[in-house]
Order: C-alpha cells, then sequence, then structure tokens
C-alpha cells in the first residue's frame, strides 16, 4: 500500500479569503515503511503572507518573490499524490487550499484532490482514539514519545516527517487493553484483538506469598462491603490454580 504523508504552509488561515499555499511537504510511505522520496516545494503565493501566519511558519514574502508558482509544479505534484492514499492531519484545512489551487488550474472539470487520491485524516482519527484530549500534534508527539524538539517553527516537510512518526506509532499496534466480560449487560463489551502471535506470550504464574497477600486483602475488603468483593463476583474465583 503506497501513502503520502502531506502538509502545506499558507498565507493564512481561510482559502476562500484569498490566502494561498506557500509550501507543500509529502513523505512516501511503502506497507508502512518510510521510502526516502519526498516532495517538497516553496510556491510564490502572488499575494502577501499575512502577520498571524509568519509568526507559524516564519516564511516571508522575500523568501518566496522568486519561488515557482502552483502551476509550475502542480503535474509533479498531482504525479507524486496520484493514486495514493494522503495522511493529513486536520484534513479539511489542507484539501480546501489544495482543492483551491487546483480550482485556479481552470480545468474541465474542475479537479479535486479526492479525484486523485483517497484521504486519511489523524486529527479525525487520534479523536476517535483519545475523545475529550488534546489532540494537536504537539500532544500526540508526546503521547506517543515522537521526537519534534526541532520544530520551533511549522514547516510543511518536517511537519510531514514528523507526522509520518506518529501516524505510524498511532496505528501500530494497541495501547489499551479491553477485557472481554461475558455480561455485556452493563454496556461494556470486548474487543477482538487480531494478529496477536499467542505463542510468544509468557504465562507469568503468582507465587505463594502473592496468592496469600492478595487473599488477605479481598478479605478485607469484604470485611468493609459486608460481601464479597468486585473481584470475587466477576471471576467467581481466587488467584488459586
Amino acid at each position: 500500500m503506497r501513502q503520502v504523508v502531506l502538509d502545506t504552509e499558507t498565507t493564512g488561515l481561510e482559502h476562500r479569503d484569498g490566502h494561498r499555499i506557500i509550501e507543500i511537504g509529502c513523505v512516501e510511505l511503502i506497507e508502512r515503511r518510510l521510502t526516502g522520496r519526498n516532495f517538497h516545494v516553496y510556491l510564490n503565493p502572488e499575494r502577501q503572507v499575512e502577520g498571524g501566519a509568519l509568526e507559524v511558519h516564519g516564511i516571508t514574502d522575500e523568501f518566496l518573490a522568486d519561488k515557482p508558482r502552483f502551476a509550475d509544479v502542480a503535474d509533479d505534484f498531482i504525479e507524486f499524490i496520484r493514486d495514493a492514499e494522503l495522511v493529513i492531519h486536520n484534513a479539511p484545512f489542507d484539501l480546501g487550499f489544495l482543492d483551491a489551487e487546483l480550482e485556479r488550474l481552470a480545468g474541465d472539470p474542475v479537479m479535486r484532490v479526492v479525484d486523485l487520491a483517497q484521504v486519511l485524516d489523524t486529527l479525525a482519527l487520534a479523536r476517535e482514539l483519545h475523545p475529550g484530549q488534546r489532540n494537536s500534534l504537539d500532544a500526540l508527539c508526546k503521547r506517543y514519545e515522537v521526537d519534534n524538539s526541532n520544530r520551533d517553527l511549522h514547516g510543511a516537510l518536517l511537519d510531514a516527517e514528523i507526522l509520518a512518526d506518529v501516524y505510524l506509532a498511532m496505528t501500530g499496534g494497541q495501547v489499551d487493553l479491553c477485557l472481554d466480560l461475558s455480561d455485556d449487560s452493563d454496556g461494556i463489551q470486548g474487543e477482538v484483538i487480531s494478529g496477536l502471535d499467542l505463542s510468544r506470550l509468557r504465562v507469568m504464574v503468582a507465587s505463594e506469598q502473592e496468592i496469600a497477600a492478595h487473599e488477605q486483602r479481598l478479605a478485607a475488603i469484604e470485611a468493609t462491603r459486608k460481601g464479597p468483593s468486585v473481584w470475587r463476583e466477576v471471576s467467581g474465583s481466587s488467584l488459586e490454580p
């Protein structure tokens, strides 16, 4: 499977106000492995960079003055993303700007990114995996221990490289365990874990001392509750084999 992790930098926040793309950064994954193939360009947006955007990425009008325009690189960009799955953090933002640039090419019919590639939004994925938590790229780097120490300012290629690491960590394996309870009448349901090599699992048996300490703790809990502990209600047993 071929995937392209993509990020853009822009002159401002809203493409509907005429803001343009000034940087595109893409890194290629094949079968979840970085290939070393990148697509990276700075673009002359033919307008000024807004002050707020400049504070985010630090890319000045003077730096962009001699850079190519989107139309100059469109064919190479389209070829790079064609038939791939695009991995984008907060995809609607980047897609809005990219579609606006493609529309300016005056093709008939107008081309859109979704006509060229599939799209996976890692922000939507992160919100499913971590509801109610911060899911910015920086927050995900901290959660998945991805090094972003070089990210003083935003940059499309750097952010695409970081996002690739975050995406692979997010989707590379199990993070939370879910116990499969036989009685799901209270709404708790287990999940089937696929692809697990059971032959490599080590079975750790509690020692006699650990079993005795466990039983002592259960007895104390049951004395306070004046009834069986939750452990015995769920498992129907002690740790004894």
